[in-house]
């Protein structure tokens, strides 16, 4: 199908209401339709330790966890998924359980016997991809489909007769050699990889499936979902299958969660998502409340507009029943300030970007106490006089987590997006201004700042804010985190705003370490050393937390460079594809090195690979020495 028709993805860009699909089963377990948000993780144990697995199964369970994935990655693994899922269920837990697969469909067939889905990634089922640059003619990709086709129907036959569910994963980093030479290295060859198997699956009247795109940079994975939901819709009504959400390798700590929260807080913003894993390098156990709670906001909304949701409420001052009272004002001042629904026909509030290709906004560049701007110039960090008077006497010693700008005296000019006049006045003005959405406002900070760029000439920057209700006191950090992570990282991976605040965390120090660490993981403003490290799971060859670890206590000075550590090879070369530098699992205890995506170091001892890891830094000239001293602690 051509893409030359306008596409769309989500039905109004300015308010609210999750994506309406059919319902699909795992076990007893509802996804999509009238669900909640599910929650899913994955076990890091090896598949053939029966009593590893049903251990480790049963604490995510009992964490929360809705659906668990275990590796299958051949077929004497998959069989002893029976003896797992016998013992799961003598022991009271109905958790349905997942086989992951890639490469081996006879692994497939084996383990959907025995469990309630199967996840199959169309870049790897059937397909050895040799990165191969060559031209296929139609009659040749024909012939490749074909060959997929006998490889794939006979799963989706027996996942028809056994009633198990199954999803199409595609993985950023594990396209076949026919998709990237026909698509590239891009979100549309992952919805096209995607739509291949799903095309055969329907052509068997097999409906029972889920479909995903990760990737490890939040930028690509939002366009790549956004790009297959307008393409579901444009092959019919039929096709409104539930979506998975995850970034995939997304890291740990803090990093892995602010990483998280802009690509899947975003989606889920937009109404798009019915199932969500968080990816960290750390104990499974530990993604399950950092899932929960970027769900739970979307989970209290259910599928009506507005920001009727505890958590947000509560940081109001509100309760759930005074938010919806507050929306039904909101939904009234857009009528009576003639704002009728984003995606219409009204240049007034024609989007300012493309939601399926990033560019950024264009402004003009101007200088606030002696930091350039809006433009081409870096996304600029602000705080309250408050906050800077309380770090003043350290700020020289802050290293990468300076505040620049003060809030108070940047002349910024705080309005309500609704307010015709006001947008007037600012665009008619001889000069740019620095424009920001007043505080107190009864809008979601993404929907406020999206009418903001919409109405707003191009010509003025825009500052971020990750709420309109500044915090007088500390909340839970990791709430503050999720919550200021999606607002401010949607809005950059659009290319909206050219500075941000926290006001959500009154911690100075924290609150500007949130500040750098999201434009750092939403690709904005890179300040130190950016890390792709995957989850841990039962093809892993490696210790993956306490190896990331020391890969992060010997490179975490090296400012801009870009390494991923991967346990084993099924997403390695390509999700690598965007890091300077690649560590991963070549077999047990030995590991492969690689710059780019090709492996340059084979074989080498684990306890000497690091080192090794450094020698390759240095080789490509980007090494440089940790600098002398400790910077203060913010």
């Amino acid at each position: 199908m051509s893409l030359s028709a306008p596409l769309s993805y989500c039905p109004d860009l300015l308010s609210y209401a999750r994506r309406r699909t059919r319902e699909v089963w795992v076990g007893k377990v509802g996804i999509g339709g009238d669900h909640p948000i599910r929650i899913q993780s994955m076990i890091t144990s090896d598949t053939r330790d029966t009593p590893a697995c049903v251990a480790e199964i049963l604490q995510l369970a009992e964490a929360g966890c809705e659906i668990v994935r275990v590796t299958a990655q051949t077929k004497v693994y998959a069989a002893n998924l029976e003896n797992i899922a016998r013992e799961v269920r003598a022991a009271g837990c109905e958790v349905p359980l997942v086989a992951d697969i890639h490469f081996k469909p006879d692994a497939a067939l084996e383990a959907a016997k025995w469990v309630e889905k199967v996840r199959v990634n169309p870049g790897n089922y059937a397909d050895k991809k040799k990165f191969e640059v060559r031209e296929y003619s139609d009659d040749q990709y024909e012939e490749e489909l074909e060959r997929i086709r006998e490889q794939f129907s006979p799963l989706v036959a027996l996942c028809k007769d056994l009633g198990r569910a199954m999803r199409i994963g595609t993985n950023h980093g594990s396209l076949s050699d026919r998709i990237m030479n026909r698509y590239g290295d891009t979100p549309l060859g992952m919805v096209e990889s995607a739509l291949e198997f799903a095309r055969i699956a329907r052509e068997m009247d097999y409906h029972n499936f889920v479909f995903s795109m990760k990737a490890s940079n939040p930028k690509v994975m939002i366009e790549a979902y956004r790009l297959l939901v307008a393409r579901l819709d444009q092959e019919g009504t039929d096709w409104n299958y539930p979506i998975h959400l995850g970034v995939t390798e997304a890291g740990d700590g803090e990093d892995g969660r602010i990483k998280s929260a802009i690509g899947i807080g975003s989606l889920l913003a937009d109404g798009i998502g019915d199932t969500i894993r968080v990816s960290l390098t750390e104990d499974a156990v530990h993604e399950i409340p950092v899932a929960e709670a970027l769900a739970r906001p979307f989970n209290l909304k259910g599928s009506c507009p507005g920001p009727g949701q505890a958590v947000e409420a509560a940081a109001r001052g509100r309760s759930i029943e005074e938010d919806a009272t507050a929306y039904d004002g909101f939904a009234a001042g857009r009528r009576n300030h003639g704002l009728p629904r984003a995606g219409s026909a009204t240049p007034d509030l024609a989007p300012s970007y493309d939601p399926f290709s990033y560019e950024r906004r264009s402004s003009e560049v101007m200088e606030i106490m002696g930091h350039e701007l809006g433009g081409d110039r870096e996304i600029r960090v602000f705080t309250s006089q408050e906050k800077w008077n309380a770090v003043a006497h350290k700020i020289e010693k802050m290293g990468d987590f300076k505040p620049e700008i003060v809030l108070e005296k940047s002349g910024v000019v705080a309005v309500d997006p609704r307010d015709e006049a006001a947008i007037h006045d600012i665009n008619t003005a001889a000069e740019s201004k620095l424009v920001t959405v007043a505080d107190g406002l009864d809008l979601e900070p993404i929907h406020a700042f999206r009418m903001l760029a919409f109405r707003l000439d191009a010509r003025h920057p825009i500052l971020l804010k990750d709420t309109l209700k500044p915090a007088a006191e500390s909340a839970d950090f990791v709430e503050t985190l999720l919550v200021a992570a999606r607002h401010l990282g949607s809005l950059i991976c659009d290319g909206i705003g050219d500075a941000v605040l926290i006001q959500g965390e009154p911690a100075p120090g924290q609150s500007l370490r949130l500040s750098y660490n999201i434009l750092q993981a939403s690709g904005a403003r890179i300040f130190k050393t950016d890390y792709v490290a995957c989850p841990s799971c039962g093809r892993t060859l490696f210790n993956l937390q306490t190896t990331t670890q020391k890969i992060r206590a010997a490179t975490g000075h090296l400012k801009g460079v870009r390494i991923a550590v991967m346990g084993c090879i099924v997403n390695g070369p390509g999700e690598m594809a965007d890091a300077d530098f690649g560590y991963v699992g070549g077999a047990p205890g030995k590991i492969n090195l690689y710059v780019g995506k090709q492996a340059v170091k084979f074989n080498i001892p684990e306890d000497e690979a690091v080192e090794r890891l450094i020698d390759l830094i240095r080789e490509h000239g980007k090494w440089i020495d940790a600098p002398a001293g400790e910077p203060v602690e913010v």
